[in-house]
């Protein structure tokens, strides 16, 4: 059995955690500057990436992906149908049922904005850091990644 006081984390790992967690959050906004202006809430963003990664699907399925109750997701995907970035067709196994999918003009608004800040992030990473720095950033990145992988 393990005991429950060997699984608190040390003060130097809450320190890092913190640190870390700050800093990813510059990162995020930093990053999402980059982009140009977005008129989307966090809710809309990551809805549209569901449909990105996932591929179409409805409003319920949605909702449960991410954790939103129905009437949450009908209002978000309202205000994204509305802007012209996803599009709905009839589930031609449940006609009560639509279909959403990303639109061209939604795919390429990704896509544009991705460019803008792998740019951005690649230019200062050459400006400001030096050759060994950047290995030393590179062996950060497989920690982190070590974080995160299940």
């Amino acid at each position: 059995m393990i005991n429950s006081s060997d699984q608190r984390p040390s003060a130097r790992a809450g320190a890092l955690a913190e640190d870390l967690r700050s800093l990813v959050g510059k990162l995020k906004r930093r990053l999402r500057e980059q982009a140009g202006p977005e008129d989307l809430t966090p809710s809309q963003v990551s809805i549209l990436l569901r449909l990105e990664k996932d591929g179409p699907a409805t409003v319920s399925s949605l909702a449960r992906s991410e954790k939103m109750r129905p009437q949450s997701m009908s209002t978000a995907v309202a205000a994204l149908l509305a802007a012209g970035l996803v599009s709905g067709a009839p589930d031609p196994d449940d006609g009560r049922q639509t279909i959403l999918s990303l639109t061209k003009a939604c795919r390429e608004w990704i896509r544009v904005g991705r460019a803008a800040r792998q740019d951005w992030l690649s230019r200062t990473i050459s400006a400001r850091l030096s050759s060994r720095e950047q290995d030393e950033l590179a062996a950060a990145v497989s920690l982190l990644k070590r974080l995160v992988d299940d």
